[in-house]
């Protein structure tokens, strides 16, 4: 008989699965905090739990994480690491470390069906979608392996493999388990999920009572290049996509995020930068501005330094506030748009 996988599970679900086991609802709550408050993943040692139940559990459930496949080391303390899933599937989480924050970058899909021209994960093709406990494991894992603090310091992107609003019900529930107070208790306004563009999972993003912060990857500011670039433009063009982020329902203080990756030659031009600043006027956003992270299958390049900084200039001229995200972990694939379960460090013939 397979075994019951218990991370991922929430209380309801862990409530009703002791009470299979003749145990009382209490037992289940109980459970909940051993998993995620403690994490303590080997039954035996629930000594305050009675013999008999230990055994129960023991024998038909099992508590387990992502396998670690391959864990690569940048030498900008970023860390990639290679994992395989109970099937085989392998996915990959990122742990970037900086003196005053921690970020882990986490998957959502093995693989991804969004086919971004620009992304190595888009060229590997999509795979299957991510279980609640799949998710939510990458987090226990790297906090585990790392020694981390769930404090103020760690922070949660949702940018890894996949594209989080095609797993709608499975990301909402990590989140939600990710974020509860009697659980593993990291803040929803520490965590950010990044889309290319998802419209109807924007919208039920919004109505959302708990969320994470809303990244959207846009990348081109006519629906002609963004058809080329992102052929999920095709379905739902810039102007869909633009009326439902100025529609979303931002918190005080917060603002959307823009991503924009910079193409040499392609998106890149202070033309294309104008019509990103007319594009996101009226909307209370950012723009982090990224160049592009090449890899061996691609057929962009990175634009020159110079280029970059005049594009995030223009913006700035026009009262846009841009920043330029630094590359992180480029050296061992880690970077956005490397994730491709790359197992080794193949120099970079792209740059």
């Amino acid at each position: 008989m397979q075994k019951k996988e218990l991370i991922g599970l929430a209380v309801p679900q862990l409530e009703s699965l002791v009470a299979s086991f003749g145990e009382p609802a209490y037992r289940g709550r109980q459970l909940y905090s051993a998993l995620y408050q403690q994490r303590q993943w080997d039954f035996r040692q629930l000594t305050p739990f009675p013999l008999a139940f230990r055994d129960r559990l023991e024998r038909d459930c099992q508590a387990t994480l992502p396998q670690v496949n391959k864990k690569f080391q940048s030498e900008d303390g970023t860390a990639r690491y290679l994992l395989r899933l109970a099937d085989g599937q392998r996915i990959e989480t990122v742990l970037m470390p900086e003196r005053a924050r921690n970020t882990i970058c986490v998957s959502t899909q093995a693989g991804c069906p969004v086919d971004c021209k620009f992304c190595l994960t888009g060229v590997m093709g999509f795979f299957r979608n991510l279980t609640v406990g799949e998710i939510v494991g990458q987090v226990l894992l790297l906090v585990q392996d790392n020694n981390l603090a769930l404090d103020r310091r760690l922070n949660l992107v949702f940018m890894g493999m996949g594209e989080p609003l095609l797993n709608y019900s499975n990301v909402r529930a990590a989140i939600y388990l990710l974020a509860d107070p009697k659980g593993i208790a990291l803040s929803p306004a520490r965590m950010t999920l990044s889309t290319a563009g998802v419209v109807p999972g924007i919208k039920r993003l919004g109505q959302e009572p708990l969320r994470p912060k809303l990244a959207v990857s846009l990348n081109a500011a006519t629906d002609e290049l963004r058809n080329q670039i992102m052929p999920l433009n095709r379905k739902w063009p810039l102007a869909e996509l633009l009326r439902v982020c100025r529609e979303f329902p931002l918190r005080s203080g917060e603002k959307l995020t823009f991503e924009y990756v910079l193409l040499d030659g392609v998106n890149d031009r202070v033309e294309d930068a104008r019509r990103l600043v007319r594009l996101v006027r009226g909307i209370r956003c950012k723009v982090n501005l990224i160049g592009l992270n090449p890899g061996p299958e691609l057929t962009f390049r990175t634009p020159p330094d110079a280029r970059v900084l005049h594009f995030q200039q223009t913006l700035f001229d026009k009262g846009v506030p841009a920043f330029l995200r630094k590359p992180r972990g480029r050296d061992i694939f880690a970077a956005c748009g490397q994730l491709k379960l790359t197992e080794s460090q193949p120099a970079l013939a792209n740059t």
